[in-house]
């Protein structure tokens, strides 16, 4: 079984890496030809994925190493723009495999439709919609002989009355099972398909069908054991979970706290192409879930004192469809995951997330933030200061040996050299 614990993987050149990752995940030639070939896709596919292109815009994409998820060893490709965010992950898988990495359970991809019906008596109509769900699934159901052919496709129907300030309106649901799908054009043909007979069984007029975001039939969960000797010692667990807490009750906190989970889950839904606006609405609404906006995460301390990490997250992810099947790096990315299923993808994707907010918050709690940040963030400094490639690493060592990292530091020292 490959392991993903590749000693000094940072080390590393370019050619160096992309050879231990194409070993690690069987790519062909092609597979990293794509790779060499910044951005991935030429003008002409990029103009045919949206309205008025001009350019394209690249990320980098890097690699997080030493993951462990529920068992199977993982490379994980992250695109982000913001140092230190993929050795950060790195370094904390690192120390999760010592307790055997990241156990994480996803839900089946439900995905949740509505129809707005407006202009109807709602004690009257949704009786009558109950007792015609089977056949409102037997159409929703017509749209797709895919999902259908897999024992998947929409499975309940279920109705909620909304006092709004302009009247009562009904919301009929449906509970759609997308199967390894992000789903959000099913949904919406399916929505679409059974507003006109909704609208004939209850005398109403139907306005939005429409998928919803919040995806709180799709969560994924999961846990981590963080060892106590690894990260530093007793006060910094304690430190940690103090930090926590503090999250856990101020939302000015918590939003920067799940920012850094995002850090995280963001980066590997860049590099495979998932809908990360979806994604981020979803998680902050479901932080607000019981009125008040707090922590995805959740720490505290196992009977031996190491640190114990859990995340519960709505993951709408897939691995078909969409922009999956058209953009060539993102394929490269999907294979060297070596994902079977969304569900999967979730699962690791939510592992991410877990190790990116301990990362975030160990520095938070020991040596500060800024501190590793702003180390790897020095060549980015170095870079915009104009400084070139033969005074590169002198620049950067100087700056960072004398704790000032600035553009105007580099420039100083530039004209030193």
């Amino acid at each position: 079984m490959p392991d993903s614990s590749i000693p000094k993987f940072h080390e590393k050149n370019r050619e160096e890496r992309i050879k231990i990752v194409k070993s690690f995940a069987g790519l062909s030639k092609e597979d990293t030809e794509i790779l060499k070939n910044n951005g991935g896709i030429s003008f002409d596919e990029a103009n045919h994925m949206v309205e008025n292109v001009v350019g394209i815009l690249s990320l980098p994409l890097g690699i997080a190493t030493n993951f462990k998820v529920n068992g199977k060893d993982y490379l994980v490709p992250m695109a982000i723009e913001e140092s230190s965010v993929i050795a950060a992950a790195s370094k904390a898988a690192k120390i999760a495999r010592k307790h055997g990495g990241f156990t994480m359970k996803s839900d089946e991809s439900y995905s949740i439709g509505q129809v707005q019906v407006l202009d109807v008596d709602i004690k009257s109509a949704i009786p009558k919609v109950m007792k015609a769900s089977n056949k409102l699934l037997e159409i929703a159901n017509s749209k797709s002989k895919t999902l259908s052919k897999m024992g998947k496709g929409a499975k309940k129907i279920t109705c909620k009355k909304l006092k709004t300030k302009s009247g009562t309106m009904l919301i009929v649901e449906l509970l759609i099972d997308v199967g390894d799908a992000m789903g959000a054009n099913i949904t919406n043909t399916m929505c679409e398909g059974i507003a006109p007979f909704i609208e004939e069984i209850t005398g109403g007029r139907v306005l939005l069908r429409i998928l919803s975001n919040y995806s709180t039939r799709r969560l994924v969960r999961g846990t981590a054991v963080f060892d106590k000797e690894e990260i530093g010692d007793k006060q910094v667990v304690d430190n940690i979970i103090h930090a926590y807490e503090f999250a856990a009750s101020d939302p000015y906190r918590a939003v920067t706290h799940n920012k850094g989970v995002m850090n995280g889950v963001i980066a590997v839904a860049n590099s495979t192409g998932q809908d990360t606006r979806a994604i981020e609405a979803a998680s902050h609404a479901y932080a607000s879930r019981n009125g008040k906006y707090t922590s995805l995460t959740r720490w505290k301390k196992d009977k031996q004192g190491n640190l114990v990490g859990e995340i519960e997250v709505p993951m709408s992810v897939g691995i078909v469809g969409g922009i999956v099947n058209v953009h060539p790096m993102i394929k490269v990315c999907t294979k060297i995951l070596g994902v079977k299923s969304a569900k999967e993808l979730g699962c690791i994707i939510g592992a991410v997330g877990l190790a990116q907010n301990f990362s975030a918050i160990r520095a938070l709690a020991s040596e500060g933030i800024q501190k590793g940040h702003m180390k790897l963030h020095a060549k980015n400094i170095a870079l915009s200061a104009g400084v070139p490639k033969n005074k590169m690493n002198e620049v950067v060592s100087r700056m960072v040996k004398e704790d000032s990292v600035s553009v105007t530091k580099a420039k100083e020292i530039l004209k030193e050299l």
